[in-house]
């Protein structure tokens, strides 16, 4: 099985991007036949935690490519709609998507697949991106004011043909809305049913304390993973301190931590990674030895480096809850079986150990988009 998982591994998430785009049909179809062999990708996510009050399972499903992957493509509807309602059977509660994905069309695939079974599950979604809404024209900068937030969550229930929306995050904080009018529109639309708890994506950590004064935040969602440890200096504390959950997107490094990327990868023209510095060649040769340790470790436990990655994320704290995407049922289907793979108190010693002689170069994303992140609500007058 080792030999299997690793094979699967290797051509489902490395080659992929090594071997081109296309390369990219032939590759699927050997991988979806190898994954047939590999009984743990069949390991249903049991595992549940708790955001805030609001229970979800142990790993979530992001939705965020399903409209238009990083390589620019255009997946298939109806193989997303299949993805998302096996996740559903796999054990998978916890759906993220985002009025800014598509836009609007990653909220109008997850709610028509998941209208079969809605009552079971949570779905997550944000605001806050300048958005047409008669349009979907996406206009320059953020827009969180009360009366535009209202009609956002509006549309968001007809796209995801809901009642409800069980958890809606502020997706950056706006620099000319203080949050306290955020969280009173946010209270209004809960007393009216229409949202059940809310969040904040990328904050400032003072934004956050304010905001949980006005009412209690649910959960926060930041970029976390072994590649990019920022939340560990700030909001991982806060979150513990004030009772907040906390929910990763890429969870998986946008591939690198699978083993997808290395210094012989080339992006398609349009792919945000091909000018993210942690990939640059320069940088890239030092970062792998992060891919490098995954590997070793999952040889050890039997896994595949993207299992380990999400288990060392799990094991962390209850409260942290990864959301990896995908466009892949196999992909789907290892990362759900990450949530059997555990690190004894040993293990997890031992692999912290070594982690820690590696250093990551490089900024997570462009500075342009990095400037959105970590900001301070202004005060009121």
């Amino acid at each position: 099985m080792e030999n299997s998982e690793s094979n699967i591994s290797k051509i489902n998430r490395r080659n992929l991007l090594k071997g081109g785009l296309a390369l990219a049909g032939s590759t699927l179809l050997a991988s979806n036949s190898l994954a047939a062999q590999v009984s743990n990708n069949d390991r249903a996510v049991t595992g549940k935690r708790k955001l805030g009050k609001l229970e979800v399972s142990n790993i979530g499903l992001g939705v965020q490519n399903m409209s238009r992957t990083y390589q620019t493509t255009i997946p298939s509807r109806p193989e997303m709609i299949r993805i998302i309602q096996k996740a559903f059977d796999n054990g998978i509660t916890l759906f993220d998507t985002a009025e800014a994905y598509g836009p609007w069309e990653c909220e109008k695939i997850l709610g028509e697949a998941t209208s079969s079974f809605r009552n079971k599950i949570v779905i997550e979604t944000k605001y806050g991106w300048n958005i047409d809404q008669k349009t979907g024209q996406r206009l320059p900068g953020l827009n969180s004011r009360p009366e535009h937030i209202k009609v956002v969550v509006e549309a968001m229930l007809k796209r995801l043909r809901t009642d409800r929306i069980d958890l809606l995050y502020q997706h950056r904080v706006d620099p000319a809305v203080p949050i306290e009018d955020v969280v009173g529109a946010i209270k209004d639309l809960i007393k009216q049913g229409k949202l059940l708890h809310y969040g904040l994506s990328e904050p400032g950590a003072q934004t956050v304390r304010r905001a949980h004064a006005v009412h209690p935040v649910t959960a926060i969602q930041n970029e976390y993973s072994l590649l990019w440890r920022g939340p560990e200096e700030t909001i991982l504390p806060l979150c513990e301190e004030l009772g907040i959950g906390f929910v990763c997107w890429s969870p998986l490094g946008v591939g690198f931590l699978t083993g997808a990327i290395d210094e012989n990868t080339r992006f398609a023209p349009g792919d945000i990674r091909a000018i993210e510095g942690r990939f640059s060649p320069e940088n890239m040769p030092n970062n792998l030895a992060l891919v490098k340790l995954l590997q070793s470790w999952a040889a050890r436990k039997k896994a595949t480096p993207g299992q380990i990655s999400l288990a060392w994320l799990l094991a962390k704290k209850p409260w942290i809850v990864p959301i990896p995407g995908t466009t892949q049922m196999v992909h789907m289907l290892e990362n759900s079986a990450a949530d059997s793979v555990k690190f004894s108190v040993d293990e997890l010693n031992q692999f912290n150990q070594e982690l820690s002689g590696i250093s990551i170069k490089g900024l997570r994303l462009p500075q342009a988009v990095l400037n959105y992140s970590a900001v301070e609500a202004p005060t009121k007058p």
